[in-house]
């Protein structure tokens, strides 16, 4: 029997493990910025955005929308871990382009249990970013969301696209 995916990723760990120095770290980001992105196996963000190790908090789900449990990591990173800043990336190609919430009703069918989650897909990728925007900006658990921007991350190229926010509404 040929080892298992989780196998040789463990192995690849006890290699690592062997070199490893403990970085001394704090686990505050060095650079006071969260990320949000798409899980997508694409993007490399750290070399995407020139970042090393430590200098973000990197928080990933499917399609890189602000849902409750986002805004739980991102409430957690700043108010006890000091972020100040929060960067939204979203991507062309995305697999949540492609789906609808049907896919929920689908699953309940086959396992006869309806997803207590929503898909949060969407059909257009600018309006996502501004509604994932938009939600970071007016959370009541965030304390820092004057430098929340929105970004589309081109797979074929490799470059980032801002997506002009609306208006942040008055408080």
């Amino acid at each position: 029997m040929s080892p298992s995916v989780t196998d040789k990723l463990v192995a690849a760990n006890r290699r690592y493990a062997e070199d490893f120095t403990d970085p001394g770290m704090d686990a505050r980001p060095v650079r006071q910025v969260a990320v949000v992105a798409c899980m997508d196996a694409r993007l490399d963000l750290h070399a995407a955005l020139g970042l090393d190790l430590g200098d973000c908090h990197t928080i990933r789900n499917a399609g890189g929308v602000v849902t409750d449990d986002i805004i739980r990591s991102l409430t957690i990173s700043q108010r006890a871990l000091g972020t100040r800043a929060v960067v939204l990336i979203q991507h062309t190609g995305c697999g949540l382009l492609q789906l609808t919430e049907d896919f929920r009703d689908e699953l309940a069918q086959e396992v006869g249990q309806k997803p207590s989650w929503a898909v949060e897909s969407f059909k257009d990728l600018d309006r996502n970013v501004r509604q994932s925007v938009a939600r970071v900006r007016t959370s009541p658990f965030l304390l820092h969301t004057d430098d929340v921007r929105g970004f589309v991350f081109d797979v074929t190229t490799g470059l980032l696209r801002e997506v002009e926010a609306e208006p942040v509404p008055a408080k």
